[in-house]
């Protein structure tokens, strides 16, 4: 299951969707998960595991946090050789101040941007897509 890899076809197509809740980022020096905590994403550093959890998952497993952050989802199945797309995205919310956190997935890639600035982080990648056609 081959990606897309045209520059031009990947923004246009690439229909950002946010997803509801609000996600945080937080490690787990022993590399463990703790128990009642799913992980949307999970990094292995030297320093321990980098997990991005629901906010209401680290408030429960009382969890040391930073960075609260909305989660947007490209619906676009981009190639993992895919250039461009990420620094496109990027410079787009860049110049509008927005900090970008991605994660790329087998299927899509993943964007986690301050919470209080999700729905304009969408709203500029749809502008984005818009102006690719």
């Amino acid at each position: 299951m081959t990606g897309e890899r045209d520059l031009r076809k990947l923004l246009h197509g690439m229909r950002p969707e946010l997803n509801p809740g609000r996600y945080v980022f937080t490690t787990v020096p022993d590399g463990e998960v703790p128990g009642g905590v799913s992980p949307v994403v999970a990094v292995t550093e030297r320093e321990g595991l980098t997990l991005v959890i629901p906010e209401a998952q680290a408030l429960e497993s009382g969890l040391a946090h930073d960075f609260v952050a909305g989660w947007i989802t490209l619906r676009v199945h981009s190639s993992l050789d895919a250039v461009g797309l990420t620094a496109a995205v990027s410079l787009a919310l860049t110049d509008a101040g927005v900090s970008c956190n991605v994660v790329a997935g087998f299927h899509h890639d993943h964007l986690f941007v301050p919470y209080a600035r999700a729905t304009e982080a969408v709203e500029l990648l749809e502008a984005l897509a818009a102006e690719s056609g």
